[in-house]
């Protein structure tokens, strides 16, 4: 299935295509221009929901793992609110869209864009191995969560793109053992992302919920030492 979706090399940026049905239009990163653009200007700062389930109201600044990065919007969100953020990807493809997106915002004309994306380190690495490692004198404020979500048969651009993850990265089975691993490496909070009436990961009630329409943000205490 992987030989459907290939990275494509454009004169303006890396995509991905589905080589089937390349009327869907290609995948890619975009921090300066298009939603990323809109959300950072009239995004509603601090008073998004992701805002409030990261602390910002209590903490200054706070350094956050991203563990699922996946195309980084969140990420960009929570550098755009003044956090220092490391993305996490594991999959191969989906890093490479994610380097070139964040090599354009470094390279781009848009100073602000430029300091939102000074604050965004990207690795290559699969969460679990990476907490697990992870020296201790560099334990994040919060780590964030985005496990894939279930997959819808529409044809909207979000369910377009993924249908790309689903296919090209595969489904987030071990999503419930990286909620407690997150707990312990920790320090303030973990921050998980759920479609509004799907189950807690692993089962585990959360400290707290910060519900919307569509997902809610699932917050629970974290446990390294401070």
């Amino acid at each position: 299935m992987l030989e459907r979706y290939q990275l494509v090399q454009t004169p303006q940026r890396l995509e991905l295509h589905d080589t089937h049905d390349p009327k869907v239009g290609a995948v890619y990163v975009d921090f300066v221009e298009g939603k990323a653009q809109h959300r950072r200007k009239f995004g509603g700062g601090k008073g998004q929901d992701i805002a409030k389930a990261i602390g910002l109201h209590k903490f200054k600044h706070p350094y956050v793992i991203d563990a699922t990065a996946g195309l980084g919007r969140e990420s960009f969100v929570l550098a755009t609110l003044g956090c220092t953020v490391t993305l996490l990807e594991r999959s191969p493809i989906v890093h490479a869209l994610l380097a070139d997106g964040l090599k354009r915002a470094l390279a781009s004309d848009d100073s602000e864009a430029v300091d939102i994306a000074s604050r965004m380190t990207l690795y290559l690495a699969d969460a679990h191995v990476w907490l697990g490692a992870m020296p201790v004198n560099d334990v994040p404020d919060v780590v964030y969560l985005d496990p894939m979500f279930p997959e819808r048969q529409k044809s909207a651009l979000v369910q377009k793109e993924m249908r790309f993850f689903h296919e090209v990265v595969g489904a987030d089975e071990d999503s419930d053992a990286l909620l407690e691993l997150a707990c312990q490496h920790a320090k303030r909070r973990v921050v998980v992302k759920r479609p509004r009436h799907a189950p807690e990961l692993e089962g585990c009630k959360p400290a707290f919920v910060i519900a919307g329409k569509a997902v809610r943000y699932d917050v629970y205490l974290g446990k390294a030492a401070t």
